[in-house]
C-alpha cells in the first residue's frame, strides 16, 4: 500500500487489535470498578482506539478530548504544541488518558505536567502502542495493548502526514 509518497506494509491485522483494546478495556474495567473516571482522550490519533475501548468500559465514566501534538512527518519532534485544552474540573478525580501510541514519552509528559497544578486525584495513562526502545521518560504506563518495535507505523488513528487514520489494519513503513 502507499500512502501519499511511502510504501506501507501490513503490520498488526485488526483482529489482534481488537483483541489487545479488550485486554485493555478488561483490565480498566477491574481497577476502576466503583470509580468514576475521566477519560482524557488524546485527538486526532487516539480516536479509533477510544472509539473501540469506549464500547468495552463497563464502569461509569466521562469523556474529554485534548489536542497535541510532538510529531512532524515521518518522526517525533521535542515540541509539544497544545491546540485544545482541558475544560472539566479535575480537582480529586481519576483520570485516564487516552493515547494511540507512546514513543518518546514527550506527548504524554507534557500532558502529564498540564495536569499536575489542577491536582487531578490520580492519574492513569492507557496507549494502544508502546514503543519501549524509544521511550525516554520516568512516568509509568498503566495499560499497554501491544509493544512495537520502534519503527514508523500508520492506519488505526495513526497516520503519516494527515493520511491513513481511517485504516482499520496498522501499517509499518515497508523499506525493501
Amino acid at each position: 500500500m502507499v500512502i501519499k509518497d511511502k510504501p506501507f506494509k501490513i503490520f498488526l491485522p485488526s483482529k489482534e487489535i481488537n483483541k489487545a483494546v479488550e485486554e485493555v478495556a478488561n483490565r480498566m474495567n477491574t481497577d476502576l470498578a466503583g470509580q468514576s473516571p475521566l477519560f482524557l482522550i488524546v485527538l486526532n490519533g487516539a480516536f479509533m482506539f477510544a472509539s473501540d475501548l469506549m464500547k468495552k468500559i463497563t464502569v461509569g465514566c466521562e469523556l474529554s478530548f485534548v489536542k497535541v501534538s510532538s510529531y512532524d512527518g515521518l518522526s517525533s519532534t521535542s515540541n509539544l504544541k497544545q491546540l485544545i485544552g482541558l475544560v472539566e474540573d479535575v480537582r480529586g478525580r481519576t483520570i485516564v488518558i487516552i493515547e494511540d501510541i507512546v514513543d518518546t514519552g514527550i506527548t504524554m509528559e507534557g500532558i502529564l505536567n498540564y495536569l499536575k497544578p489542577l491536582k487531578p486525584g490520580s492519574v492513569k495513562i492507557a496507549t494502544l502502542l508502546y514503543k519501549p526502545e524509544a521511550f525516554t521518560k520516568t512516568f509509568a504506563i498503566d495499560y499497554v495493548g501491544i509493544e512495537v518495535p520502534n519503527k514508523f507505523l500508520v492506519g488505526y488513528g495513526l497516520d503519516y502526514d494527515g493520511e491513513g487514520r481511517n485504516l482499520q489494519d496498522i501499517y509499518i513503513l515497508d523499506k525493501n
